[in-house]
């Protein structure tokens, strides 16, 4: 950013004309879902991943931390535990956000029935469609078998029975499913294909050829506007808004926190919404920062669990592989998104009201001063590449849908998902970025940087658990981090 130094202190300047305003006591709801009868009964058949979380050893339950319980079949909300002290505390993670009381299978099922309702039906068998197939609304298993018979020119033996084609059925009278899926509109080009001169079969086999690779890029193009609107729609920071408050081109400038001081009034309601703690109940600084850093991540591990839910194909995987997906891959996806948020000198908190130097965090001492510092040095590389919010919400969409999670039950169709984000992908930055050279390759190298960094702030968020004691973690972020 240019000129960002005097940048900074125009905003130090600004921030220090605020008045100190009393801290806002806010009640934070507990929003737990409630699961259908259908949920329950597709989960018997899964893993149980609707166990309560327990309490990692080292770990003590803080106040407002606890979370719903169950009573006879139905979750029950338990109100928070109320101090005694007249004294406004810290707010936990726990408290940041509504739906962060829950564990990743529970926010998953929210909402989960009302998705299903716009799903199609198969025109063919009945079962789920996954898209539009060959001019219908078709699942894979019938897109599938009608390219099959295309592709290998296959003629099936003829049925006068005129069977009924079902999801349970469908293998069992090719002859029928096809007749089926020509009737209904798969191709109308192909009516007379049992009838047709070998040369001209041979013409529509390779017309439909060119046809399907046409359709197939409309269909990533598709594909890539629903995952950019998705990501629009649940992700609350944007690139594009980030970058607008980076470069100063907003109507007000976020409220700096350089030092402890700027810290504590960003406390008293000038960034954050909570109240900030009297003299004598503020935490270690550093303690406080990691505090702060799990509200952050918690939020937006539930933004990036309903962008997931909206991706095709992603709520029709085993709710285990959903949760696992997630488990392995929010934190990836985070720390993806996370240099849109950033430049050289710092990075915008509490969705852009708020900027923490990056000194003020390099001053820290150890071990929080090195939480921040790796994310900041893999932000400027990934930053070269100059994404858009359209490009990252694919390759956010390709780092949670990644077939080879430990513990996952069906890695083909995790796979398959991936391979078209993958594509569509590829296509967009032909169309976004035409004139930088191997740009996809490049992406995709930052997967496995992404990784390593991962691993490092999963190593440090550990010791940090043993050695410091003042410090906990997040229920959720218990569960992420487990294993």
């Amino acid at each position: 950013m240019e000129g960002c130094d005097s940048d900074i202190l125009a905003m130090k300047n600004r921030s220090m004309e605020f008045v100190e305003a009393d801290p806002e006591e806010e009640g934070f709801e507990k929003v737990i879902s409630e699961l259908s009868a259908a949920a329950r009964l597709n989960l018997a058949v899964e893993l149980d991943v609707e166990a309560e979380l327990g309490v990692e050893a080292g770990f003590e339950e803080r106040p407002g931390w606890r979370r719903g319980y169950k009573e006879g079949g139905d979750v029950k909300e338990v109100e928070p535990e109320k101090s005694m002290s007249s004294t406004t505390e810290i707010q936990n993670p726990s408290q940041s956000t509504d739906m962060s009381h829950t564990p990743l299978s529970e926010q998953l099922l929210l909402g989960r029935d009302e998705v299903k309702v716009v799903n199609m039906e198969c025109r063919i068998c009945g079962d789920q469609a996954s898209g539009f197939h060959y001019g219908v609304h078709a699942c894979e298993g019938c897109k599938g078998f009608f390219r099959r018979t295309v592709r290998m020119k296959l003629e099936y033996e003829k049925c006068e029975r005129s069977c009924k084609i079902h999801k349970k059925n469908r293998n069992k009278c090719q002859y029928c499913r096809f007749q089926k899926c020509v009737t209904l509109g798969m191709s109308h080009d192909a009516i007379r294909y049992g009838r047709m001169p070998e040369v001209e079969k041979r013409r529509l086999v390779e017309g439909m050829f060119s046809d399907s690779h046409t359709a197939s890029s409309s269909s990533l193009k598709s594909l890539a506007k629903r995952v950019n609107n998705a990501y629009l729609k649940h992700l609350s920071m944007t690139k594009r808004k980030a970058h607008s408050i980076l470069t100063g081109r907003t109507s007000s400038n976020p409220f700096v926190i350089y030092d402890l001081g700027s810290l504590w009034r960003a406390e008293s309601g000038l960034v954050w919404d909570s109240g900030v703690l009297s003299g004598r109940e503020k935490k270690e600084i550093g303690v406080h920062v990691f505090y702060r850093c799990q509200c952050s991540t918690v939020e937006t591990v539930r933004q990036i669990t309903e962008f997931s839910k909206c991706i095709p194909g992603f709520i029709d995987l085993y709710l285990n592989d959903q949760v696992t997906l997630l488990k392995y891959g929010v934190h990836e996806a985070i720390f993806a998104m996370l240099p849109s948020l950033m430049n050289k000198d710092g990075l915008l908190v509490a969705n852009g009201r708020g900027f923490v130097t990056r000194e003020f965090l390099r001053s820290l001492r150890k071990p929080f001063s090195e939480i921040m510092e790796p994310k900041f040095e893999f932000a400027l590389k990934f930053n070269a590449l100059e994404l858009d919010d359209s490009d990252l919400a694919l390759f956010v969409a390709a780092i949670i849908l990644c077939g080879d999670r430990p513990g996952l039950m069906n890695v083909k169709q995790v796979e398959e998902i991936q391979d078209k984000i993958l594509q569509a992908l590829d296509q967009h930055l032909q169309h976004t970025h035409p004139d930088a050279a191997y740009i996809f390759p490049k992406l995709l190298q930052k997967l496995t940087d992404l990784r390593q960094l991962v691993t490092e702030n999963v190593q440090l968020v550990q010791m940090i658990k043993k050695t410091e004691s003042e410090t906990s973690l997040h229920p959720l972020l218990q569960e992420i981090y487990r294993d």
